[in-house]
């Protein structure tokens, strides 16, 4: 497939997602979210990718949807604004077409992400603004460049965040950061992120590419399968009871038990010396 408003890349175990529209600050446009679908699908079958990264083009990671409201035009009318590539496309759309187009796009962007079970790591370059917050609130580690800026900015338009913001942003920063995050729409910058937890690591930005390529680099060469289950077992026990919990966990380990990685790990250990996993 070919990519209009993404580029997408895979070495050594690494697939890259790159939103690729720098002259509108990565602003989302259903193209560039199909696409995002279509990268996330295919690295989540490619036997070959154990790790999937997402990072913006130019100075920005994303600015959310290219959205104006005509405020005045009534509960049965939205008129989104979608910039194109050489403009703004003007699209009148009832309540439920709004809603279908979600589903298909935004709504279909977390799901296919939630069904991922390799590490998504966001390279955080710039500013990350309403959706493009949301978006970078579904990756499991956040990396940031010491330009990055974050801010859940739906209230300064009346509005509430469309991208499960609601969902993520609670998880990570905890329920009263995410509401003053949320009710006040104010930005905060890389350090505030890093103090509240929002991101993992800040970086000099010239070093983002670089600190980004190292965790993944590390994560493609650890036991796959072992990662890939323990990822399922974090998000999955956020829902459960600790009986189910327990069970789960039981399951899991069985699987882990039943690879060459797990007969790997201790041998390396013992012959002191790097062990050689093979996602198997």
């Amino acid at each position: 497939m070919e990519f209009q408003d993404i580029i997408y890349t895979k070495e050594e175990g690494i697939a890259t997602i790159t939103l690729n529209r720098p002259q509108a600050l990565n602003a989302l446009t259903p193209t560039m979210q199909q696409e995002w679908i279509a990268a996330i699908e295919d690295a989540s079958h490619d036997d070959e990718v154990r790790v999937l990264v997402v990072t913006g083009a130019g100075r920005a990671f994303c600015a959310g949807m290219d959205l104006r409201h005509q405020s005045e035009r009534g509960a049965g009318h939205f008129t989104p604004i979608l910039s194109g590539q050489s403009g703004a496309e003007s699209i009148s759309l009832s309540p439920f077409q709004i809603m279908q187009h979600m589903r298909e796009n935004i709504h279909g962007l977390a799901h296919k992400l939630a069904d991922l079970d390799k590490p998504f790591i966001g390279a955080i370059n710039g500013a990350a603004v309403g959706g493009g917050m949301d978006f970078a609130s579904m990756c499991d580690i956040r990396i940031a460049s010491e330009k990055a800026k974050f801010g859940m900015a739906y209230v300064r338009m009346g509005m509430i965040p469309a991208g499960g913001g609601c969902y993520y942003l609670p998880r990570i920063v905890g329920i009263a950061k995410a509401c003053e995050l949320i009710w006040t729409g104010r930005m905060i910058d890389a350090e505030e992120a890093l103090r509240i937890g929002y991101v993992s690591k800040v970086v000099p930005h010239d070093e983002l590419e670089a600190a980004t390529k190292e965790l993944a680099t590390q994560l493609a060469k650890g036991p796959s399968v072992a990662i890939r289950l323990a990822k399922r077992l974090i998000y999955r026990c956020l829902d459960l009871d600790l009986v189910r919990a327990l069970e789960d966990h039981q399951t899991a380990l069985l699987i882990a038990q039943s690879t060459e990685d797990a007969k790997e790990g201790p041998l390396a250990f013992i012959e002191k010396r790097e062990p050689i996993f093979k996602g198997r």
